[in-house]
């Protein structure tokens, strides 16, 4: 596409020297537009947008950022939450929005192959134009991407049934920082061959590579299934009905929140089933193939209710009705974002939950007595999203620095209990500072050897994870 602008920065006209047909932005509005995630604590200040639309045209845009000492910020759907997107340094922002195709399905290994900009929920369609399915899922489904997904190893909704992102990447190809495509895996069940580079690029962050392409592996439709929310009178009750609904029932799903996100998700439009406000909340989802599990359910809630650890619930009777009971989950991070939400998203074994929460509880209402607190979270998988909101009379600047103490004196926490500062946002500039209540100096030590041997100019993505 020509370009309509002029390319006064020399660097540019460079970069469209060499490729005169790739699509560069540079309007004060594309700039702000793509140089941030959903975080909003950074002022986007990147160079420029690069669409590149093939695998040759990232390889040349990386080549010529090395000759250039130019930074590069891969950009997927940017709906992450941990600052992994932001370009506030003068960085190119490489986009992978045009590359968003599907490009084969392999009917025999049940593999589909697409380019990383390619949003989740047209994965999900893909897969299901083939009887089949791609179980990682979570609200942002319609704008995320599959690149952006694997940088970050997403978890989602259904972790507890199919695991994260990783388990479903049988193979990458992946522009590493001095140019060079690396095809990783190749789709294979079993390969001894060495060091596993397809998973050293989930969860990477951009940092060591740009993912490009991935085979995903697919899987058989699940079965019929029913969705169930139950009201909690107390927060102990919370692993008592986890681990009752477990045992009788086969999971797809389990979360929980609180009343105060049951708040602003009804006043962002979901309708509340009961008569009454419960101090906390439960939706599960869960197979649903006859009789016998029917009479399953009937059985864990009953007793669930006997034991004190329910006060109500209410079990779908169609999709429709499932729908709206997942609204009141999924829809907490869209109805909490005009807010200024600062987040922490953690996680610990599912094992050492219950102290975790008991220790996390008494922290936060001690240290946030002013701050209308959020909490939900993947309680299946051990994974809890904590928000906080800003309040409306306060400097956005005192509120980060006073909800940065708390998060020090949680990252804490997290370590007495083998936790992790960051379950699935990833770490980016948000979590840079907790990094050492996850890893050793030890670990991040070989992290920044992995990081130069496939970046040796240090050009993707720096600053985040750790600084240079």
């Amino acid at each position: 596409m020509p370009h309509d602008f002029p390319m006064t920065d020399p660097r540019l006209a460079a970069l469209s020297q060499t490729l005169p047909g790739l699509r560069l932005l540079t309007d004060a509005a594309d700039l702000e537009h793509y140089g941030r995630d959903w975080t909003r604590r950074w002022t986007p200040a990147p160079l420029a947008i690069a669409l590149p639309a093939s695998v040759e045209e990232v390889q040349a845009i990386v080549r010529w950022a090395n000759d250039e000492g130019v930074a590069i910020v891969p950009s997927g759907g940017r709906t992450g939450l941990s600052g992994g997107a932001v370009a506030a340094n003068g960085e190119l922002v490489l986009s992978l929005q045009r590359m968003n195709k599907v490009l084969g399905f392999d009917a025999v290994d049940r593999l589909l192959t697409v380019q990383a900009g390619i949003a989740l929920e047209a994965v999900h369609n893909a897969a299901k134009e083939h009887g089949l399915v791609y179980p990682v899922d979570f609200a942002a489904r319609g704008s995320c991407s599959i690149g952006g997904n694997i940088a970050t190893n997403a978890g989602g909704i259904r972790v507890i049934r199919y695991g994260n992102t990783r388990e479903w990447v049988a193979g990458l190809k992946v522009v590493s920082g001095n140019g060079e495509l690396l095809e990783l895996n190749r789709g294979l069940v079993k390969n001894s061959s060495g060091y596993d580079l397809r998973h050293l690029m989930v969860a990477s962050e951009g940092t060591l590579g740009i993912v490009v392409e991935a085979t995903l592996k697919l899987t058989d439709p699940p079965p019929p299934t029913n969705v169930m929310l139950l009201a909690l009178p107390s927060f102990d009750a919370l692993m008592q009905v986890f681990a009752e609904v477990r045992s009788r029932l086969r999971l797809e799903a389990f979360e929980f929140f609180i009343d105060r996100a049951l708040h602003h998700t009804t006043a962002h439009g979901a309708q509340n089933p009961f008569d009454e406000i419960h101090p906390y909340y439960v939706v599960a989802e869960f197979a649903n193939q006859g009789e016998p599990d029917e009479a399953a359910v009937l059985a864990a809630f009953e007793h669930c209710v006997e034991q004190g650890w329910v006060s109500d619930g209410v079990i779908s009777q169609s999709e429709a009705q499932a729908a709206q009971l997942w609204r009141l989950r999924e829809g907490i991070t869209e109805s909490l974002a005009p807010h200024v939400p600062y987040k922490n998203d953690v996680s610990v074994r599912i094992s050492a939950m219950p102290a975790f929460l008991a220790e996390t509880h008494a922290l936060l209402a001690g240290e946030y007595p002013q701050f209308d607190v959020v909490w939900f979270g993947h309680i299946g998988d051990g994974n809890l999203h904590i928000n906080v909101l800003k309040p409306a009379d306060m400097a956005q600047q005192d509120f980060v620095r006073e909800c940065e103490r708390v998060t020090k004196l949680l990252s804490g926490a997290l370590l007495r209990h083998g936790g992790s500062i960051s379950a699935e946002h990833g770490i980016g500039l948000v979590k840079k500072p907790y990094l050492s209540s996850t890893r050793s100096d030890a670990e991040i030590a070989a992290m920044r050897g992995i990081k130069q041997a496939l970046d040796p100019n240090g050009i993707l993505n720096p600053g985040k994870l750790f600084d240079p």
